[in-house]
């Protein structure tokens, strides 16, 4: 697993930066947020994870200058189930997940590390499938494949690709957290603290 600990992470688009975001991996819990550098707008998630490390269940809440958002997901049988609750009322919405049952949190860097973990602990050189993925902005999830696969034949360097016309470099250390992350858009991120337990 991911060492357990703090990450904080820098994000810039076209250099410039634009919000930051701060989490913590616990063998059992992920707690995070995001917020942007004007402070106009934040993201928190909570992530329960079982044994194996996958998501089971996830909280999360997305506040702007305009409205508030909150969703809610548990992980039951082969879906996702969630309830999103704003200023439009409540939503109920089921996904289908995918074979490794994994989940991406409204693009929190943490859960893309998480799913990278999982396929490097198989041996993977490459992986496709499908990842129930959250949007940062609507909360709603939807059941989306993606790809990832070894890039320069090492382990520590990947491209991702989470969904049509999307792709992302991304630099991992010897223990797998990401160190840096730039997709095709402009937007880069960068560790800047990664207080670790052990």
């Amino acid at each position: 697993m991911l060492p357990v600990g703090n990450y904080s992470y820098e994000i810039r688009l076209h250099g410039e930066v634009v919000a930051f975001e701060n989490g913590r991996l616990d063998p059992a819990m992920i707690i995070a947020s995001r917020r942007s550098a004007d402070g106009l707008s934040r993201h928190q998630v909570e992530a329960a994870l079982n044994a194996d490390h996958h998501v089971y269940r996830v909280t999360l809440s997305y506040w702007s200058s305009l409205f508030t958002r909150k969703a809610s997901y548990e992980a039951a049988e082969d879906n996702l189930r969630g309830r999103i609750s704003g200023l439009a009322g409540h939503n109920e919405i089921v996904v289908k997940l995918g074979r490794f049952r994994e989940v991406d949190a409204s693009g929190f860097l943490i859960f893309r590390a998480l799913i990278i973990d999982h396929v490097r602990l198989r041996g993977d050189q490459h992986w496709t499938g499908r990842v129930a993925v959250i949007d940062a902005n609507t909360l709603a999830a939807a059941s989306i494949k993606q790809n990832c696969a070894w890039q320069n034949r090492s382990e520590h360097s990947w491209i991702y690709e989470p969904g049509m016309g999307d792709t992302e470099q991304i630099e991992l250390d010897e223990a797998g957290r990401i160190v840096r992350r730039r997709d095709n858009r402009g937007v880069t991120a960068e560790l800047m603290i990664a207080g670790t337990d052990r």
